[in-house]
């Protein structure tokens, strides 16, 4: 908490287990700055939308997608990305799993990859009305119950991923991202080539830079924890070949090395990391 002008407020919630297969989980945020407040976006594997309930200002920082003005959707992204935000935001973040943005939207995913777009632009009148009740909700929770109604009628309805993109998903994810994409490949029954264009179009990200996300995010979970590890066993563990690698990775994805990671305490400055550890402020 900063001068008594200023407040955070975040609370998260998994969606009801129906939709486990596609929703990761909500995040809650109203949030008040005099001061901007420069958050950054580490790459993630998972589409993001930002379900605005007031008009939020986020200013664009050099290097960065342009956010949607209102609403905005993000897929995959393979880079940090950064925005600075002034005044209130009140907002339910939805951390899709890719299985649930295809169903959703309808469309594969690699048009959403490293960009933003409005929510509106993808679901229409469905992006009013959700807005508009989310707006009118009494409270977090009923928020996140009008989430899970909506949600739960929409996405069972909408198409699913190839099974064999699905699959090569899935096993990245159970390696934590600890496996050989030609061995993918045989795992799937497709050919290398064939396997790196049809998951580039329907995840929006190759298989190997997706690999390395679930890596970092690893890595992040095991020194972000009540009892961390050290630096050199959190390489070991997640497949790195030294901690030079994962410093490397470390930079390319999150846009600070792990040291900065864990001084990360600017009340001036945020790293929104994935919905098990929304921010790190």
């Amino acid at each position: 908490m900063g001068s008594e002008a200023d407040y955070k407020f975040f609370t998260a919630r998994r969606p009801n287990r129906r939709l486990a297969r596609w929703v990761n989980g909500y995040l809650a945020q109203d949030c008040y700055s005099v001061r901007p407040i420069l958050r950054r976006v580490a790459a993630v594997n998972y589409p993001v939308i930002v379900i605005d309930l007031d008009p939020a200002v986020r200013r664009r920082v050099p290097g960065s997608v342009v956010p949607a003005a209102v609403s905005p959707v993000s897929g995959l992204i393979d880079r940090p990305q950064a925005h600075a935000a002034i005044g209130r935001e009140r907002c339910v973040i939805v951390e899709l799993t890719p299985l649930g943005a295809r169903a959703l939207f309808g469309r594969p995913l690699d048009v959403l990859a490293n960009t933003s777009v409005g929510l509106a632009d993808l679901l229409g009148r469905r992006a009013d009305l959700l807005a508009e009740q989310l707006w009118e909700a009494r409270s977090w929770p009923e928020r996140f119950r009008v989430l899970d109604f909506w949600l739960s009628r929409w996405m069972p309805a909408g198409p699913p991923l190839p099974p064999e993109v699905q699959a090569a998903w899935q096993l990245m994810t159970q390696a934590a991202g600890r496996v050989k994409i030609g061995d993918l490949a045989d795992q799937v029954g497709w050919t290398r080539q064939h396997l790196n264009f049809r998951f580039r179009r329907e995840i929006g990200l190759s298989p190997k830079t997706v690999g390395r996300i679930i890596r970092l995010h690893r890595a992040i979970d095991l020194v972000s924890g009540p009892e961390p590890a050290r630096w050199c066993e959190v390489a070991a563990a997640c497949g790195y070949a030294d901690q030079p690698h994962l410093n490397r990775d470390f930079r390319a994805l999150l846009g600070c090395n792990p040291t900065e990671l864990l001084r990360f305490d600017d009340a001036e400055r945020e790293i929104y990391v994935g919905f098990d550890a929304p921010f790190l402020a």
